[in-house]
């Protein structure tokens, strides 16, 4: 191989291997689950008043998920979500410091999570959308 074919080749080879470098986090990123992103229900326990619900999902490079919970009208923010498990559609966390347990189904479109909340008592339905 003479000189210019090396180099040309190797020029290529760097190229490629840049552009791979470049593209790999993109390409990992769109491997998210549908299940990564930010969800806000409103839990409506009857007696009591109303509150909102904001959960937030993510997944770590491993493929493994973690989570933490807001509860915007209480001022509460960062409640570590201690185990999740997302087998499409059905998602369940828990958080311990909270009480909390959720069991719901993901619909078609990704855009909506319908199950129940457990914290302390009785079930309470909720609804969870998508925001982020």
């Amino acid at each position: 191989m003479n000189r210019r074919r090396r180099s040309s080749l190797g020029i290529w080879l760097g190229l490629t291997l840049l552009i791979s470098t470049a593209i790999w986090p993109v390409l990992m990123k769109a491997a998210d689950p549908p299940i990564v992103g930010t969800w806000e229900g409103i839990l409506n326990p009857g007696a009591q008043a109303k509150k909102r619900v904001v959960v937030n999902i993510a997944a770590a490079q491993d493929g493994s998920l973690n989570g933490t919970i807001d509860f915007p009208d209480q001022d509460v923010s960062g409640t570590l979500i201690t185990a999740i498990t997302y087998n499409k559609p059905n998602l369940h966390f828990e958080s311990s410091s909270s009480l909390v347990v959720y069991d719901g189904t993901m619909n078609k479109d990704n855009s909506e999570l319908t199950g129940n909340w457990k914290q302390g008592g009785a079930p309470v339905s909720v609804t969870f959308k998508k925001t982020r």
